[in-house]
């Protein structure tokens, strides 16, 4: 009797710190014959020990964790240097961030609302060394690359030139730097305890010290000139 060929299932790891998504991608994942989600993890320092303990294939990466935040999480396994590919499946659909997470390293974008066959499909696309993103996230993606691209070129043309970010409140640099991270208005609103309606006021307030004119502009603006540094300049 020939024996048949085995294959061996391509590993998972889920980061999420809702348990309970993530007991049930977990179990969607072990449905199909050729994944298994080999661990979980509720934060990133517990997700980075597990994946240099176990260098799975395949992490699939929630962007809004506790913390330390999905982005950076992202930028801390490609650091390890191992074959890992990773997938943000998140809740966020803002092209800032879609924009980050793919420059900085992840191979995938997908959202938590879409359809489980969607899922699967970024797994079989993104094990096989492709990238995936769904059509309705490429326009958000490349719109947002071209338009990175553009305002990069223009805050390059002079690196002396004022540094606005200097105009901010301690208060305008935390919503800002929520901001950065892909939360949503009543998301920043929840994490500062204040209401959405102040969160507007100072996010208009950015936006005019900013001279910009919308989320985008800023959170380019923030991150050309540095922002991320300057907050763990200034948390030292």
């Amino acid at each position: 009797m020939r024996r048949a060929d085995f294959k061996r299932k391509t590993r998972v790891i889920v980061v999420d710190d809702n348990y309970d998504h993530a007991s049930g991608i977990r179990e969607l994942i072990n449905l199909e014959q050729d994944y298994e989600v080999i661990a979980n993890a509720g934060n990133v320092d517990v997700a980075i020990s597990l994946i240099k303990k176990y260098q799975p294939d395949i992490v699939l990466m929630d962007i809004n964790m506790p913390e330390t935040d999905g982005i950076t999480a992202i930028s801390e396994i490609e650091k390890l240097g191992l074959k890992t590919r990773i997938i943000a499946l998140t809740g966020y659909d803002e092209a800032d961030l879609i924009y980050r997470a793919m420059k900085i390293g992840a191979k995938g974008y997908i959202l938590k609302t879409m359809a489980s066959a969607q899922l699967i499909r970024a797994l079989d696309e993104v094990s096989m060394g492709k990238i995936y993103l769904p059509s309705i996230l490429c326009s958000k993606f490349f719109e947002y690359f071209q338009a990175a691209e553009k305002n990069e070129k223009a805050y390059n043309v002079d690196d002396d030139e004022e540094n606005l970010l200097n105009y901010l409140t301690n208060r305008e640099e935390e919503v800002l730097g929520l901001l950065t991270e892909g939360i949503t208005y009543k998301g920043v609103a929840q994490q500062l305890f204040i209401s959405e309606t102040t969160v507007k006021t100072h996010v208009n307030n950015i936006f005019q010290k900013l001279q910009v004119n919308d989320r985008t502009q800023a959170v380019l603006y923030a991150i050309n000139k540095g922002f991320g540094a300057r907050k763990k300049a200034k948390i030292a």
